[in-house]
């Protein structure tokens, strides 16, 4: 396994399960995303909009997994709501995006209501860091240095932390050796780094890294991309799976879920008690569920022709070795909503709502509002808030991916936003 198809894996593995289908007019928007939890992808993530040609038939998908489609505001319009920081005051810090020494960091999580755990040398090549960040003082502690991932271009993945412990991955292949994911803990107070166990990776490019890394109790929950979750004592140990989870990933432990189709997360398993919740998904309709709730939209599907591209001269031009698709698959939305998973309380969502990402709290979502900003919307009240993110000179525009969790966080300028939406009632 190469740095290069480390990369490659990294970016494709995640890109797979969430590609949308191309809109009509074919229009394609590139967003960049800050993975707060993914810390590897902001060495790697290089963003494009690619054609894949399967079977004669084009498809257009956005390689970060945004949606492909320019997004209407709430109010059609694209005028932004009043700033976050005036509609939820109780939720918003802006604290310096560097720490004191000037380190660029990478907020991780909430350890409680005022400590914010950062991780510095992500994007700097530099040795690696976790520090407490004390929200009311400004003052950084540090927790541990990362041990350095030689033979790979993985960085610290998937922290989390509970029980007073923080845990995280890294890809490693020693001379003669299979490659891992060495899973790693530290308390959350400070110390020195322990190695929980040696997950085997086998063919990443086939089978993927893992993810969806937990602290539950005094053990260590992951699962493979590809599916399957297992757990390891947080003391250290041998993986072992977990009975009846063989197909699916972490949620939010003990719920384990299972995809089918474009219903991601459709079927949950409670792993402690035994409970199911399977969501009411009509064949028409690409979802994202949480524990309570999913998201999506209901679109029309149909196959358009189109024309070969042809040089000056008249020549087909081909695309690469391949000669280029007679007809591409178009999609249209014609609902996007969000409701509980038995099918109750569905409600209408804005109309640039990112599909395929994660809602804050299953409540929150972000809004683009036609390229010209980004807004959070809040499903339970109605109430919007513009987050100040604005598209840079080439139409790109960073989005905060902050997860189901509490925690959103963003920079503007030489200032860190971190927004609690534990916080907003």
């Amino acid at each position: 396994m190469t740095d290069l198809e480390d990369r490659l894996s990294g970016v494709l593995s995640g890109a797979a399960d969430r590609a949308p289908r191309v809109p009509d007019g074919l229009a394609a928007t590139v967003k960049a995303r800050h993975r707060r939890r993914r810390a590897r992808t902001a060495a790697v993530r290089a963003a494009a909009a690619v054609v894949v040609v399967a079977g004669g038939v084009g498809v257009a998908v956005d390689g970060l997994g945004a949606s492909a489609q320019p997004s209407p505001a709430v109010d059609g319009t694209g005028q932004a709501p009043p700033p976050i920081e005036k509609v939820w005051p109780e939720a918003v810090r802006k604290i310096p995006a560097k720490l004191p020494d000037g380190r660029a960091y990478h907020p991780q999580l909430l350890l409680d209501d005022d400590t914010l755990l950062v991780m510095t040398g992500v994007s700097d090549g530099r040795r690696q860091f976790l520090w407490r960040y004390d929200l009311r003082t400004g003052r950084p502690t540090r927790v541990a240095e990362i041990p350095p991932t030689k033979g790979s271009a993985i960085f610290a993945d998937g922290v989390a932390a509970g029980g007073g412990n923080i845990v995280w991955w890294a890809s490693y292949k020693e001379a003669g050796g299979p490659r891992v994911a060495r899973i790693w803990t530290v308390p959350a107070a400070g110390g020195s780094p322990r190695r929980v166990a040696d997950v085997p990776l086998g063919n990443v490019m086939k089978q993927g890294h893992i993810n969806g890394l937990q602290v539950a109790g005094s053990d260590v929950v992951f699962a493979y991309e590809k599916g399957g979750v297992h757990r390891v004592p947080l003391s250290g140990g041998t993986p072992r799976p977990v009975k009846g989870a063989e197909r699916h990933h972490v949620l939010e432990w003990p719920w384990v879920g299972a995809h089918h189709g474009k219903a991601i997360f459709r079927e949950l398993l409670n792993v402690e008690t035994g409970e199911r919740r399977d969501a009411v998904v009509k064949a028409d309709e690409e979802v994202r569920c949480g524990v309570e709730r999913c998201a999506g939209v209901a679109v029309r599907n149909r196959i358009v022709k189109v024309e070969r591209p042809r040089d000056p001269s008249g020549k087909e031009i081909r695309c690469g070795t391949k000669r280029c698709p007679d007809t591409v698959r178009s999609q249209t939305v014609v609902r996007r909503f969000v409701r509980d998973r038995d099918g109750s309380l569905e409600r209408e969502l804005p109309s640039g709502f990112q599909r395929g990402d994660d809602a804050g709290l299953e409540r929150f979502f972000k809004v683009d509002r036609q390229g010209s900003g980004l807004s959070l919307y809040d499903v339970d009240t109605g109430r919007s808030a513009d987050l100040g993110i604005r598209p840079d000179a080439k139409g790109v525009m960073a989005i905060p991916d902050g997860g189901l969790d509490r925690l959103m966080t963003y920079p503007i300028k030489d200032r860190m936003y971190v927004v609690d939406l534990a916080a907003i009632e």
